[in-house]
Formats: structure tokens, C-alpha cells, sequence
């Protein structure tokens, strides 16, 4: 099997008008969109676990993806450890993932009230009220779920290590 990873980098990952674009053929073909966001830096099973429990969730997946500016305002200097660019085709690697799109707020708010999407989800280690955009989701009629991380797998905790095992 060959794959064109062009086309599927350029099939996936789109500037926020030409997702919203697709957001709204989707929706009107009666898919159900669910939106999550991250910095997904060192992708591990964590990620993978996350993502396809989310993806389980409604039709179509689309990941908000943290800019590298908005990563080291986040993060701090030393992220992220990989840029924007090799982040996105990372996800956009994954089948499950049908959309990607990269931003530099601190938050995804402006993406989420721009592409509406039906699920928006986030980790377990957030609570509904505490979700960005949640209010807006649910105010267009759509859900705001959570979903349980798996324990020990976070991309800091990876790079504690490898600077830990480096001593």
C-alpha cells in the first residue's frame, strides 16, 4: 500500500474557514463532530487512548492544536519539544483523526465558537464548568464531555525522564 502523506497532511490539517466549511458539509450530512485541543508535544499512548475514546464519541474528530508561541507561553521556554508542524502530521497520521487545525491563543474559545462543533471534550481532569467553550457548545444544543486519561502518560512526565536517565 503507498500512502501520499501530502494528501493526507493537506486533507487534514486546513486554516480555520476551510474546517469550518467542512464542519458545516459534515453536520449537514448528519455527522456529529467532536472537538478536542491540545499540545499533543510527545504523542504517546495517552494521547492515542484519548483521542480514539473521543473520536468513539460522534462521526467525525477534529483537534484544536496548540501554535508553538502558545505552547511556550503555556508550557514554558523549553517547549514544545517538537515544532507545530511535525505535531500536525503526527495527528494527522492518525485515522481517526479527520481534521486538524492550529492556533496561537491561549485558549481554542475562538475556535470552538467559530466551528460549533456537537461533542466537545476534554480530559477528566477538567470539570464541565471549567471547560473553555462549554457554555457555548451547550448553548447551540450540543454535549461537553470528559474523558479518563490514562495514568502515568503525559508528555512532561516523558520528559522528565529522559533528563532524568541523561544524569
Amino acid at each position: 500500500m503507498r500512502i501520499d502523506l501530502e494528501r493526507v497532511l493537506l486533507d487534514k490539517i486546513s486554516d480555520l474557514d476551510t474546517l469550518k466549511s467542512k464542519v458545516v458539509f459534515w453536520q449537514s450530512e448528519g455527522d456529529k463532530v467532536v472537538f478536542t485541543n491540545g499540545v499533543f508535544d510527545l504523542l504517546h499512548i495517552g494521547h492515542i487512548t484519548y483521542m480514539a475514546k473521543a473520536a468513539d464519541l460522534g462521526d467525525r474528530l477534529i483537534v484544536g492544536l496548540n501554535a508553538d508561541g502558545s505552547v511556550k507561553r503555556l508550557k514554558g521556554e523549553s517547549r514544545p519539544v517538537n515544532d507545530q508542524a511535525n505535531r500536525a502530521a503526527l495527528l494527522a497520521a492518525l485515522f481517526f483523526v479527520d481534521g486538524i487545525v492550529i492556533f496561537d491563543e491561549d485558549t481554542p474559545l475562538n475556535l470552538i465558537t467559530t466551528l460549533l462543533p456537537d461533542i466537545l471534550v476534554k480530559g477528566a481532569d477538567y470539570t464541565i464548568d471549567n471547560i473553555v467553550g462549554a457554555k457555548e457548545v451547550i448553548a447551540n444544543g450540543g454535549e461537553v464531555k470528559t474523558i479518563d486519561l490514562v495514568e502515568g502518560y503525559s508528555s512532561t512526565s516523558i520528559i522528565q525522564r529522559i533528563k532524568n536517565s541523561g544524569t
